[in-house]
Formats: structure tokens, sequence, C-alpha cells
């Protein structure tokens, strides 16, 4: 199979799940049971969110860097915020929400540290996956210290580009060297096989370890 045009993938890639609701379950299984943010879940529940990513962080306590980086967020992205060394301190809350969510139109904000103004967040009904709630912010001053070069780089050419998918049960990255054909045919593999796997559960009445250990659909010899 010949190069194929990572921007076209991404958006099909999208696309893609976004017209089937494509799970972060599913998700995670085509990605070989990998790419979940740990303890990031969403705000308000039923949420479903699925795009490509713009990485900002913060850092030391401090959302300084973050207030500095979002003036210039792209429409339609999810905005990855990466809490550095922010501790149990929110990153921020309903005002940088509503400029990003509203001003900015970015399809949600995913963070990886906690937020504050939980009443309004969840009262506008945000698109907000978090690792919690505190009514304790971080400063708005310009921190002493800067994070590590390396580690920022790392952090950034794995997030920015890549695509999020968001919902009840989490959130799971598509890193961007999955962007091609291959993992998008692995998609609609996964789809196909839920259908199969409830055919054989629901109208079969097949056995768990029947349908998913032994496959026995792939077998001539199918119970009816």
């Amino acid at each position: 199979m010949g190069d194929i045009s990572k921007g076209n993938k991404t958006e099909e890639i999208i696309t893609y799940i976004k017209e089937n609701r494509v799970s972060t379950t599913e998700v995670a299984d085509c990605l070989g049971k990998t790419g979940v943010i740990p303890g990031v879940f969403p705000l308000i529940t039923g949420d479903f969110a699925v795009g490509e990513v713009r990485y900002v962080y913060t850092f030391s306590e401090s959302n300084w860097d973050l207030h500095r980086q979002i003036e210039n967020v792209d429409k339609g992205k999810i905005v990855f915020v990466d809490g550095i060394s922010c501790n149990d301190r929110a990153i921020f809350g309903e005002l940088v929400s509503k400029y990003l969510l509203l001003y900015r139109q970015s399809k949600a904000i995913v963070v990886d540290g906690k937020v504050r103004d939980a009443h309004r967040l969840i009262k506008e009904r945000y698109s907000i996956w978090t690792k919690g709630v505190t009514p304790v912010g971080c400063f708005n001053s310009k921190p002493d210290t800067c994070p590590d070069e390396e580690f920022l780089k790392k952090r950034t050419d794995y997030y920015d580009g890549s695509v999020m998918v968001c919902d009840d049960s989490g959130v799971v990255v598509i890193p961007k060297e999955y962007h091609n054909e291959t993992f998008l045919r692995k998609l609609h593999e996964i789809e196909e096989q839920e259908d199969i796997w409830f055919d054989c559960i629901d109208r079969r009445k097949w056995t768990t370890f029947e349908t998913v250990c032994l496959k026995k659909y792939r077998e001539g010899n199918q119970k009816e």
C-alpha cells in the first residue's frame, strides 16, 4: 500500500468516529488496548467529542502559560491542557471554559488536572473532561521556573495534532502515526465485530465464551 496523506486520513478517522459514534472502548481496542489518559473523566454525562488536538500546557501551580497559549487556538480543535506540577490546584474555571468553547469554538477541553467553578460548568453543560474539581485554583502570576524543554517537546510532539475521542468512559488518544488507512480499516472492522457479537448473543443465544473466546461465528458449524 502506498503512502497515505496524514491530513486526509486524520479527517476521515474523525468523521468515521463521529458519524458512527465509535466509543473510546472500541478505539482503545483498535490501539491494542492502549491510548487512555488515566484518571480523566467527563464533567457531564452523555457527552461525546472527537477531534484533532491542540496541545497547551501550564506549569508550577500557575495558569499564566495557559492564558498566553489559548489566545491563538484554532476553531474546531479539542484543547488538551497539560497541567505540569500544578498538584491539586484547579487549572482554570468558567472564564477559560467559556472563552475556549464559545469564543474560540473549541470542540471540547481535556484537562490533565482539575477545574473549578464546577456548578457553572455543569449548568452550562460545557464539554470538559478532567481529573476532578476543587475550589482552589492556580495563581495568575508568571512562574519563576520553566518545564524541562525535552519533556515539553516530547509531550507536544505526541499530543499536538493527535486525535482524541472522549465519552463517558474517559479519553483515548490516537497518536499521529496511526492516522493511516490501516487504522481506519481497524475502526470499520471493530464496528462489524461488535454487530456480529451482539447478533451471536441476542439472536443465536450463544454464550459470551462461545462468541468472544471461541469465535464460533468463524466456523461453518453455527448454532442457530
